[in-house]
């Protein structure tokens, strides 16, 4: 099987007119959760707020959902890189989950674009290619993930790219973080998977 064929495959065979909106819908939530929701969760709960300390976990959690109903739903090379690329981009353009240290976030994004490509390409190869287990899928996606992104993020400190004063926030952000939203994700994901897969059978 090529990559372009597991790339292609989808859990169920969707009409034009359903493609074209939900692939418009999670684009949009790739690209618009990381510019908009930490701000609007600042802007309802105030900036000292428990919610806005912990929105990269939730725009985390929405954005890696997203990611996953992509490899389950979407299909093609352009639409995959789209969601892909679309979170990192707009996070950094955003500057409000990471604040002042989106500017060095610049740096992790190819590594942050293969991690994403590595959890949707887990769930096209091992649930929809080879038919295995939902979670298996995330669970070799999640793993798969985490280590492409702190790998390089520790590569990367190693030359002292960083500054010293953010790097244990950027190294829980790099590492725990991306565990705990990567599996928040798989697990959200699981719900709009079994619909789907319901109404195959």
């Amino acid at each position: 099987m090529d990559n372009e064929g597991i790339l292609n495959k989808t859990i169920y065979k969707f009409s034009e007119k359903v493609d074209i909106i939900q692939t418009i819908i999670i684009g949009l939530v790739a690209f618009l959760v990381p510019t908009f929701l930490a701000q609007l969760i600042q802007a309802v709960f105030g900036a000292q707020s428990v919610i806005a300390a912990n929105s990269q976990i939730i725009v985390g959690s929405i954005v890696n959902t997203a990611l996953v109903t992509a490899a389950i739903n979407l299909k093609g090379w352009k639409k995959i890189v789209g969601v892909v690329t679309m979170p990192s981009i707009s996070t950094i353009l955003s500057g409000y989950v990471f604040g002042t240290a989106s500017v060095y976030m610049s740096y992790m994004i190819p590594a942050i674009w293969l991690g994403n490509f590595a959890l949707i390409y887990a769930y096209k190869f091992i649930l929809l290619g080879k038919e295995k287990n939902y979670f298996l899928a995330g669970i070799v996606g999640i793993i798969a993930k985490v280590l492409i992104i702190f790998a390089s993020f520790e590569l990367l400190n190693v030359f002292k790219i960083f500054p010293e004063k953010l790097v244990n926030n950027l190294q829980t952000a790099m590492g725990m973080t991306q565990l705990i939203t990567a599996t928040i994700g798989v697990l959200i994901s699981f719900i709009i998977y079994k619909v789907e897969k319901n109404k195959v059978k």
